[in-house]
């Protein structure tokens, strides 16, 4: 039964073995990669090029980027980054592993205080940092001309307007 079983399973590893050859992306490695920082206290962000090898500090952690990878088809559309991020005050890894730019959230900094993520791989030498404006929303909005909001009026199954100044008599 068991013999069955380890069989079985020896069969699904290689045939999923076979699929994920068949389906492989090709991946290029890059000179540095692009992170931002979030400081959820001050709500500040930062970003923070890298190369790799090159490590910097944001806030109490240490970024060290080992490595970062792209899609060799389409650069632009993800990015593979391997970190290790450290806290000098409790002298202990925070993080270890890889990040990936389109799902930050599958491995993720662990922090009370700070977030940091993978924006894109680059050359390494911050020039391909792109370029992020904010652009607040300027069209004009009713309570910013001094307009008031309509009120609903209260009207009775007559069409009365229950809401109208009684008439003088």
């Amino acid at each position: 039964m068991r013999l069955a079983a380890l069989g079985a399973a020896v069969v699904v590893v290689l045939a999923s073995g076979a699929l994920a050859q068949d389906s492989e992306i090709r991946v290029s490695r890059a000179g540095g990669a692009l992170l931002r920082g979030l400081d959820k206290i001050s709500g500040q962000t930062a970003e923070l090029p890298l190369a790799i090898g090159d490590s910097l500090d944001f806030g109490r952690l240490t970024v060290r980027l080992g490595e970062c990878r792209q899609p060799a088809d389409d650069p632009d559309s993800d990015a593979f980054a391997q970190m290790t991020i450290t806290d000098r005050e409790a002298g202990r890894t925070v993080f270890s592993g890889w990040m990936i730019a389109s799902a930050p959230a599958v491995s993720a900094l662990d922090d009370a205080r700070y977030d940091i993520w993978v924006v894109a791989c680059n050359d390494g030498t911050d020039a391909d940092r792109p370029e992020l404006v904010y652009e607040p929303d300027t069209t004009p909005q009713p309570e910013d001309a001094g307009e008031a909001t309509p009120v609903p009026l209260l009207i009775d199954e007559d069409g009365e307007n229950l809401d109208a100044e009684p008439a003088a008599e």
